[in-house]
């Protein structure tokens, strides 16, 4: 039988273990790196690069924060109406932990931050933010299918494949209420009430819907090349592969697989996406792509710093 004092410790790391697991995993890469390369020299690339652009990426790549907030602010207009404030903050706080925790973990804070602060259903809130990850992937994988139709010897075959590709969330759209229906017939009584909340979490309607897609396809736009631009600057070449490298680095970010704080996955997700995209792949270059890859990924973590900072500051009401 245990004491209450080893019961208690217990019970302390089994509610911090994820952060314990995210802590350790940053001072054994923070420490492999200043082995293996030496974080002067990482961050000498930043100093070659200078302050001006390192400013105005941290700047645009903040700013899709409140893009992404503007998109949830209009997928539930009546339960957030005149609280942008609050609801960037809720995003800001989702951000962060998405960011650092592993396996996309951080994902579940977003329905119960949006229960706690908008009185919103677990599974309205869930569903919502399954659409929202669907538009998310899309958007990165069309952007990837540009890439691979120019670089196509079928070119016209490749363009149309893309084309199909890019309407597929207007199919499903249109699908539904079909889709809905169906769940409502195969499912048991009990899970009624949960396909009614998932089906209010879909958009409205088709304008809802057009708004929450253009928003996601600008959001990844801008996060995209801006990335692109920083691996450029960071002598990432030739042009196409630092598109590819920002898209790779993403990708990663979005899927399942996603280690804490993006460590190692994220650089990894750069680097694959570079290559892929006809990077250089001789000891120099790779050397210069995979120093590049870690100082894009302290980017992408410092803009999720300021903006969950940001969050705090605008809206002063805390979370519980």
């Amino acid at each position: 039988m245990k004491t209450p004092t080893v019961a208690s410790r217990d019970t302390w790391f089994i509610r911090n273990r994820m952060t314990l697991l995210t802590l350790g995993v940053v001072i054994a890469y923070a420490a492999f790196i200043e082995w293996f390369w030496g974080w002067s020299t990482i961050l000498s690339q930043w100093a070659q690069v200078g302050i001006g652009p390192i400013l105005t990426a941290l700047a645009l790549l903040t700013g899709t924060y409140f893009l992404r907030t503007w998109r949830i602010y209009d997928y539930f207009p009546r339960e957030t109406s005149g609280r942008f404030t609050a609801l960037f903050r809720v995003t800001q706080i989702h951000n962060l932990l998405n960011v650092m925790m592993p396996f996309r973990s951080g994902e579940t804070s977003f329905p119960l931050l949006m229960r706690s602060e908008f009185a919103i259903p677990l599974a309205r809130g869930t569903s919502a933010l399954f659409v929202m990850r669907l538009l998310d992937l899309h958007a990165l994988m069309a952007a990837a299918g540009i890439g691979l139709a120019v670089a196509s010897p079928h070119r016209l075959l490749a363009w149309a494949f893309w084309l199909a590709f890019l309407l597929l969330p207007v199919g499903a759209f249109v699908a539904r209420r079909a889709l809905v229906r169906f769940a409502a017939r195969v499912l048991p009584k009990k899970a009624q009430p949960v396909v009614h909340e998932i089906e209010r979490g879909l958009p409205a309607d088709a304008r809802a819907f057009a708004r929450a897609w253009f928003a996601t396809i600008v959001n990844w736009l801008v996060k995209v090349l801006v990335l692109a631009w920083a691996l450029r600057l960071m002598n990432v070449t030739p042009l196409v592969a630092s598109f590819g490298g920002a898209l790779g680095g993403e990708l990663s970010a979005v899927l399942p697989v996603h280690a804490p704080g993006g460590i190692g996955t994220y650089p990894a997700g750069i680097t694959a996406g570079a290559l892929a995209f006809g990077a250089l792949n001789d000891k120099a270059a790779l050397t210069t792509l995979a120093q590049a890859s870690i100082n894009c990924h302290l980017l992408i973590v410092v803009s999720a710093l300021i903006g969950s900072a940001l969050g705090l500051l605008i809206s002063k009401k805390r979370v519980i």
